[in-house]
């Protein structure tokens, strides 16, 4: 795992000691080795660089920026089927003078050029810049587990890993975007492409951009969609074949994801998605697996119990902390940093705490995201699209469209609702089109409150990848919202989470449900066998009921989560009094965000939007001020 970074100015200002400090920045991706490439052309300055945690071959010969003939590559991540892919170039007369993965993608490159990435089963983000057709391609994986920021703006184009590496060049210019501020505080994250920052966008999951040098110009393109595969005819498959063939193609996923040359280790919480992930490996293995948990000592929101009780049946070698809230309490001034962009996952606590306790014993830690977006966890997929839309249509023909939309902020103005829940559902409909409905995601703050919250701002539609989602209109409303979880809140809030997490104590957080065979395979499946007599996850219960006792796994799901109400109005009663009482340039309305802070104390608020708030302030003092 690593960082990566780089520029091209035609103005031709920047130095190598931008790139330096730059790269540096990110020293936490990769504090094995550091690698600088700048020089200049004819019309611009060029710095390649990489910061590098060392997994697969630890010798100088996996050093980045990597070259071969036209070709300069920053590559971070993992490609897991590179030995495969370096037997078939081997037979192309290739010779390879590493064991890395990044000479083979660097050849793979050569060989068949942008293509090859279709070639690739891992996680990654990188740059390559090919001389010969004086193009800079910027490629991010299929689901989006690594991140990839560009920006472009007088005469200026940057790429990084993370925001923070742009604040160390002269040229950036921090513009806040409102309508990105909007949808963080309607949503908690910021969805792709967009940026907290004007000018600047996340590269797409399954996309890849060209920067044409020649005219400053960039191209996107899309090499994979997972909406691809829900349009396609559902398999006809028995349910044991389908239980078979999942299996299958999880055991080569998980096995992929052990590929390394330092420790790796399994976040484990006892949760079904983490528990077939270590079963299936133990299973296959006459090493002791290592897994890890963080619990907590109030037992509303502690896992740690029933991890334990998986890691003793299977017998791994388990490692758990019990953290008190201190120590949670303590990370709260690190977010802004290791979050560099507004982010307000309360999960990210625990996950940072997990990622610390991890990392004194491993390198790599298997993560088990994505199991509820690929086989239907969430308590939401049981409430059909229409029941929902119904209910909307209702609202509308009792209270006309025209006076709608005001109805539910007066609700909860007045104290008659206690949270956003009547607000959201109104303006929903209101503001936005059928395809936002379909989302069914619940918004912290509304519309109607962001033009209230924000400065001098009024709301727009702010269009994102969720508005494909209407290449779904012919199938099922139960894929429907997987495929929308998949590219959404999946990309945007958890991988972002896991990510920032583990990079910020240099350990290497693999994803292996994402495998892209798995949701390519299940995405095809009948609904009946994804969920069955209204069993959320029925496909994966079936296979881990094969290793695991039922009455082992048989609990309510529990996220992953802290008592941040609570909290809130106790121990972070001075963050919510210094930062909602703080006006950092007007950016907010100050009496506005008062009057809500007043509210919340009342009870007469969802707390997550003070959280939401807090988390942007915070923020701001750290990158703005």
């Amino acid at each position: 795992m690593c960082g990566i970074t780089g520029f091209i100015d035609f103005s031709q200002k920047s130095d190598k000691s931008v790139l330096i400090r730059m790269t540096d920045s990110l020293n936490h991706r990769g504090p094995d080795d550091s690698g600088y490439s700048f020089y200049h052309t004819s019309n611009a300055a060029i710095g390649l660089g990489h910061k590098r945690l060392a997994i697969i071959d630890l010798s100088q010969s996996g050093h980045q920026p990597m070259r071969f003939d036209h070709i300069e590559i920053v590559y971070n991540g993992e490609v897991y089927n590179f030995e495969e892919i370096r037997t078939v170039l081997e037979q192309h007369g290739y010779h390879f003078h590493s064991t890395s993965d990044t000479e083979v993608i660097l050849k793979a490159y050569h060989k068949w050029g942008i293509q090859c990435i279709s070639r690739l089963n891992g996680m990654f983000a990188m740059a390559i810049y090919d001389k010969k057709v004086q193009c800079l391609y910027m490629i991010r994986d299929r689901t989006g587990i690594k991140p990839l920021f560009w920006y472009l703006k007088n005469n200026l184009f940057m790429f990084t890993s993370e925001l923070k590496s742009f604040s160390q060049h002269p040229g950036f210019q921090k513009d806040i975007s409102k309508d990105s501020l909007a949808i963080f505080f309607q949503l908690g994250y910021i969805t792709q492409p967009h940026s907290i920052f004007s000018h600047t966008a996340k590269v797409k999951a399954g996309h890849y951009l060209c920067f044409e040098l020649n005219n400053q110009k960039v191209q996107e393109h899309k090499y994979w969609d997972v909406i691809h595969f829900y349009q396609k005819p559902r398999l006809k498959i028995t349910e044991v074949e389908a239980v078979q063939e999942t299996e299958n193609i999880m055991k080569s996923a998980f096995s992929y994801r052990m590929i390394s040359d330092v420790p790796v280790g399994i976040f484990l919480s006892g949760g079904y998605d983490s528990s077939i992930v270590s079963t299936l490996l133990q299973t296959d293995t006459t090493e002791t697996i290592k897994t890890f948990t963080i619990g907590f000592n109030d037992d509303s929101f502690n896992e740690a119990s029933y991890a334990k009780t998986v890691a003793d049946f299977l017998k791994t070698d388990h490692t758990e902390l019990y953290c008190t809230r201190k120590q949670a309490l303590d990370i709260i001034p690190d977010l802004p940093v290791i979050y560099d962009e507004p982010f307000a996952d309360q999960s990210a606590i625990p996950t940072i705490l997990v990622s610390r306790l991890a990392k004194k014993n491993v390198t790599v830690a298997l993560s088990a995201d994505g199991g509820d977006e690929i086989f239907g966890g969430y308590d939401k997929y049981l409430t059909t699209l229409e029941r929902y839309s119904k209910q909307f249509a209702r609202l509308k023909r009792i209270f006309g469209a025209k006076h709608l939309n005001k109805l539910g902020y007066i609700l909860q103005q007045y104290g008659i609702v206690k949270n956003n829940v009547l607000e959201n559902s109104i303006s929903k409909f209101v503001f936005e089109d059928s395809i936002e409905i379909q989302k069914i995601i619940f918004y912290f703050c509304s519309p109607i409150m962001n033009e209230k919250i924000i400065s001098r701002y009024h709301f727009k539609k702010v269009n994102s990848s969720f508005d494909d989602i209407y290449l779904l209109n012919n199938i099922n409303n139960f894929d429907k919202m997987l495929a929308i979880d998949y590219k959404t809140y999946l990309v945007d809030d958890i991988l972002q989470k896991v990510d920032r997490a583990t990079m910020s104590v240099s350990l290497e957080g693999r994803e292996p449900l994402l495998d892209y065979r798995i949701i390519e395979f299940v995405a095809q499946l009948p609904v009946n066998i994804k969920l069955k007599d209204l069993t959320k996850k029925y496909l994966l219960k079936k296979i881990t009921h094969q290793y695991l006792p039922k009455q082992l796994m048989d609990r309510p799901k529990m996220g992953f989560a802290i008592p941040l109400e609570k909290w809130l109005q106790s121990s972070l009663k001075d963050y919510v009094e210094t930062y909602l009482s703080t006006d950092f340039q007007s950016v907010l309305n100050s009496k506005k965000v008062n009057q809500l802070k007043k509210r919340f104390y009342q009870q007469r608020i969802n707390y997550r939007l003070i959280w939401n708030i807090l988390m942007f302030q915070m923020w701001y003092e750290k990158w703005m001020v």
